[in-house]
Parts: C-alpha cells; sequence; structure tokens
C-alpha cells in the first residue's frame, strides 16, 4: 500500500540538530496519521506516494519543525508561586495561580532559572528555533480508521507544534 492521505503508518527515525547531536531516536515502531496532527507537514510530504521499505534523509528548518524561538514567550513570576523544590527543567502546564503575565497561551512552560526572588518560564517548545535533521524509515502502511481520522491521530502526540500565533487577549 502506498502512503495516501489519510492513512497510518509506522515509522522508526534518528533526530539530530544540525551538528549531528542526538536529540531522540524512535528505534521501535510507532504508528502516526498521515494527514492528521502527528506528523510535521514536511515528514508526510516526504512519505506521500511511499511504500513501506522506503526510507529518507531530511533537514528541516526550524519554521518546518517546532518553530521559531519567540521570547515573548518567556516570563518572570514570583518565587512563592512555586513548590519550594522548583528548579531548572521542571516544566508546568500554564501559568501558576496568582502570574502576574498577562496575554501568554495555554503552553507547557519550562523552568529556566530560579532566583531568590523571581522565577523564569518559557513557553517555547525546547526544539524551538533548532533546524533538525532526520532519518526517517517507513515500516508499514495501511488504512486509517474512522476513529483516527477523526481525532486527526494515532494517539498522543509525539511532538507538540505550537501552529498559531499566541492570543493577544489572556485565556480564562
Amino acid at each position: 500500500m502506498q502512503v495516501t492521505r489519510p492513512c497510518v503508518v509506522s515509522l522508526r527515525w534518528r533526530l539530530e540538530d544540525a551538528q549531528g547531536q542526538l536529540i531522540d531516536e524512535l528505534a521501535e515502531p510507532m504508528e502516526f496519521l498521515v494527514g492528521g496532527d502527528d506528523l510535521f507537514a514536511k515528514v508526510e510530504t516526504a512519505l506521500e506516494g511511499q511504500q513501506a521499505g522506503f526510507e529518507t534523509d531530511l533537514a528541516l528548518q526550524p519554521e518546518e519543525a517546532f518553530g521559531d524561538y519567540d521570547s515573548e514567550l518567556v516570563c518572570f513570576e514570583a518565587r512563592g508561586l512555586f513548590p519550594e523544590d522548583v528548579q531548572p527543567g521542571m516544566q508546568f502546564e500554564g501559568l501558576p495561580d496568582g502570574a502576574a503575565t498577562e496575554g501568554m497561551p495555554e503552553a507547557i512552560y519550562t523552568v529556566t532559572e530560579v532566583y531568590p526572588e523571581h522565577v523564569v518560564l518559557d513557553g517555547n517548545h525546547p526544539l524551538a528555533g533548532i533546524g533538525l535533521r532526520m532519518h526517517l524509515a517507513l515500516l508499514d502502511v495501511r488504512e486509517a480508521t474512522e476513529q483516527e481520522v477523526t481525532a486527526g491521530s494515532v494517539g498522543e502526540p509525539i511532538f507538540m507544534v505550537q501552529t498559531s500565533a499566541p492570543p493577544e487577549e489572556p485565556l480564562h
């Protein structure tokens, strides 16, 4: 079967930054919906019309992967809003209750620095602004179920891609 939208593909990959440093390796096959929300557009384009056994190397610019780095998604919040053991690398879904920064989107925020009076949060994806290289192996292709097509995904997304700019108004 050839890859056509919508269908489900079973993939393995090796993901590196532009300098060849390993970021992620999907050694065990995993399924993704082509024509949904599971894969980057450039990956889907490379897979279209291909069959099991196809392999390719792709270069993804930041805008084709996790987007450009947006300094507007960085904010400072009072240290007292966070758990006592807060440390760089911790992630929080959305800003904490009582946050002073307005107009920030609902996102996963990563703690980048902790100071006595405040914590620095970054709502960018950790790979935002980074060019990527991907070696991709197509292992299998099958028809997508109606449920997968309706959901736009085979399961939980591997990649979280911000597809729109932050809202102008604060989210409530």
